[in-house]
C-alpha cells in the first residue's frame, strides 16, 4: 500500500472531511504528484458572503484532513475571477454613475466607486482577503487579472484553441438556441472600447494563438491574440481550463452549480486534464424554508451572526451535514453555540484517537484550545436574559457568579462571550416574541404544587435535585405528558414555546427566584382574570 494513501488503514476517524480527503489522496496516490492544490473561487463583483466563508471554512477542514493522512504538502489557492465584465452596477457601492459608464468591462479596468484602490475590482478583493485573513484561513490569493496578463494561462488558452470544435460541440446543446447562434467560449477584449466582447468567432488559428472576431457595432474586424490577457473564457470553459492549467485538485461547490460542473468536467477532459475531486454542498433555505437569494435579502449575513454568537458557532453550522439543506436564519444561532460549546467540552476530554472525529478538531485546526468551553450553555444564558428582562450582560453576571463561584470575563472567556451575545440576542429577537399565556385551572395547581415543593430544597440544591422534583410534580398532575408540563412552564413562566432544562435553569436563576417567578405569573394571571 502506498503511504500516500494512509487514508485506508484501520483507524482513519468516521468524518465528512476525511472522506473527501481520502479522494484527494487516492488522486495523488494514482497520478505521482506529490502535492496538492485545493481551490474555492469567487465571482467579485459583489462582497463576500457567509457562503464565502461556509466554502473557505469546508474546504480548509478537508485539505487539514489530508495532511493528517498523508502528510503531504498541500495549498489553498482562493481564486478571484476579476477580470469578468461588470453585467450591472451593484445597489451598495457609492458613485453608482461611475461604474455606469463602465459597464462590459474588465472589474480590475474600471474605477473604484469607493476611491480607495486602483480599481473596483482591487477594491473586492481587498475586502475578499480581509474577510478571510479576519477568520484566520491559510490561502494564496489568485487574481484571474494578473494569470491571464502574466501569461500563466497563455498555453491553457491555446489548447482551447486547439480542442474548440470539441469544446463547442460540448456546450452547444446546454445553451438556448438565440445564445448558441453567438456563442463562443473566447472573449476578446475589445481593443479600443476595453469592453469584454460575446461575439462569435469567424476564425480559430491554434498555430498563431489568435482569433478573428468582428465588432457589431462598428463593423470592424479585428484579429485577436489570446494570450497576455488580450482574450479571457466564458466562465464555464474558465472554470474547465483552469483546472486543465493549474491542475487542481479539488474544488466544492453549490446544489446550483451541478450542471456547470458537469460541462467544466467535460471541457476539462477534452482539454487533457482530469477534473478535480469535489463534493456538492446543498444550498441554504430562509425561515419559510425557502431558496436564499442576495436579490431578495432574505439570508443571514456573516455580520448578522456574529452580532449574535462567537465566530466558531458558524463554523459549526458549517461543518454539519453540508450536504444536506438548512435553515439559515436567526433562530439556529443558539443551537449552533451550544453544539459547539458540547464538542468543545468533549473534546478536551477525548482520548486523543477519537478527536477527529470532533468538529471542534477540525474547527481548531486539529488542536485542543487552551481555553475552557462554556459551564452555562448559551440557551440557558438566553433564558436567564429573558427572566431578568437584561438590557446588559453585567446584570447576568451576580446570577452566573452564585452559579459559578469565581467567575469573571479573565477567567471564563468563552462565557463572557456568550453573555454579551445573550443580552444582543434576547433584545432583537427574544423580547420582541414573548407571549405569556394564562395558565388553565389544572396547570395552576401544578405551578403551586412546583412553588410550594421548591420551598422544601435547599437554596444551594443542585440542578439534579431540582430537576427530579420538577418531574415528580408534573406526575402528580394529570397533563398528557411530560413534555405538556414542560411546556406550561415555558408559555406561563417565560413566555416562549421552549426552553432549557428546567432543573438547571432554576439552579442558575435561584429557588427563590423561581418560587417569586411562578407566584408573579399566577398573580398577574389572577389579576388579568
Amino acid at each position: 500500500m502506498s503511504d500516500t494513501v494512509r487514508n485506508n488503514a484501520p483507524g482513519v476517524p468516521k468524518a465528512w472531511p476525511f472522506e473527501e480527503a481520502k479522494k484527494v489522496a487516492q488522486r495523488l496516490a494514482a497520478s505521482g504528484k506529490d502535492h496538492a492544490l485545493f481551490e474555492t473561487g469567487y465571482g467579485p463583483s459583489g462582497l463576500p458572503h457567509i457562503g464565502t466563508f461556509g466554502e473557505v471554512a469546508r474546504t480548509s477542514w478537508v485539505r487539514h484532513a489530508f495532511t493528517e493522512i498523508t502528510g503531504l504538502p498541500s495549498k489553498l489557492l482562493a481564486f478571484s475571477d476579476d477580470m469578468d465584465g461588470l453585467r450591472k452596477v451593484p445597489d451598495n457601492v457609492p458613485n453608482r454613475e461611475l461604474l455606469a459608464a463602465h459597464l462590459g468591462r474588465p472589474l480590475t479596468q474600471i474605477p473604484d466607486p469607493f476611491g480607495t484602490h486602483d480599481s473596483f475590482g482591487a477594491h473586492n478583493n481587498a475586502r475578499l482577503r480581509a474577510f478571510l485573513d479576519s477568520f484566520g484561513f491559510e490561502y494564496e490569493f489568485a487574481s484571474s487579472t494578473d494569470y491571464y496578463t502574466t501569461g500563466r494561462f497563455d498555453a491553457g488558452l491555446v489548447r482551447v484553441l486547439e480542442c474548440y470544435d470539441a469544446v463547442m460541440a460540448a456546450t452547444l446543446p446546454t445553451l438556448r438556441s438565440e445564445r448558441a447562434a453567438t456563442y463562443s467560449p473566447i472573449l476578446p477584449i475589445h481593443p479600443h472600447t476595453g469592453i469584454v466582447m460575446q461575439v462569435p468567432m469567424e476564425r480559430i488559428d491554434a498555430a498563431a494563438a489568435t482569433v478573428t472576431w468582428t465588432d457589431p457595432d462598428s463593423g470592424e474586424r479585428f484579429e485577436t491574440s489570446v494570450k497576455g490577457g488580450a482574450c479571457k473564457l466564458q466562465w464555464k470553459a474558465d472554470w474547465a481550463m483552469r483546472w486543465y492549467a493549474l491542475s487542481v485538485d479539488y474544488e466544492m461547490s453549490g446544489k446550483d452549480l451541478i450542471d456547470s460542473v458537469k460541462l467544466s468536467t467535460k471541457i476539462c477532459r477534452i482539454l487533457g486534464g482530469k477534473p478535480p475531486e469535489g463534493m456538492t454542498y446543498e444550498l441554504f433555505l430562509d425561515q419559510d424554508g425557502q431558496k436564499i437569494s442576495k436579490s431578495k435579502g432574505n439570508g443571514l449575513s456573516v455580520d448578522q451572526w456574529l452580532t449574535y454568537a462567537p465566530p466558531v458557532s458558524l463554523s459549526q453550522f458549517m461543518y454539519n451535514q453540508p450536504q444536506r439543506a438548512k435553515r439559515l436564519f436567526f433562530d439556529v444561532i443558539p443551537r449552533a453555540v451550544d453544539e459547539y460549546v458540547g464538542n468543545l467540552d468533549k473534546l478536551r476530554s477525548q482520548p486523543a484517537e477519537e478527536q477527529p472525529a470532533n468538529p471542534a478538531w477540525h474547527i481548531h485546526g486539529g488542536t485542543v484550545p487552551n481555553h475552557a468551553g462554556s459551564p452555562i450553555s448559551f440557551g440557558m444564558l438566553l433564558n436567564l436574559a429573558s427572566v431578568v428582562n437584561a438590557e446588559e450582560p453585567g446584570i447576568l453576571w451576580g446570577f452566573i457568579r452564585r452559579y459559578v463561584p469565581g467567575a469573571s470575563a479573565e477567567t471564563e472567556p468563552l462565557l463572557a462571550r456568550l453573555a454579551d451575545h445573550a443580552v444582543a440576542y434576547y433584545r432583537d429577537f427574544v423580547r420582541p416574541e414573548k407571549r405569556y399565556r394564562e395558565p388553565e385551572a389544572m396547570e395552576r395547581a401544578a405551578l403551586e404544587d412546583l412553588a410550594a415543593a421548591l420551598g422544601t430544597l435547599p437554596t444551594d440544591a443542585s440542578a439534579e435535585d431540582i430537576q427530579a422534583v420538577v418531574f415528580e410534580v408534573g406526575k402528580r398532575h394529570p397533563f398528557a405528558d411530560l413534555r405538556s408540563f414542560f411546556g406550561c412552564l415555558y408559555q406561563v413562566l417565560l413566555g416562549q414555546q421552549e426552553g432549557p432544562r428546567f432543573g438547571g435553569f432554576v439552579a442558575l436563576y435561584g429557588i427563590p427566584e423561581t418560587i417569586a417567578l411562578i407566584r408573579t405569573a399566577l398573580a398577574r394571571h389572577a389579576d388579568a382574570a
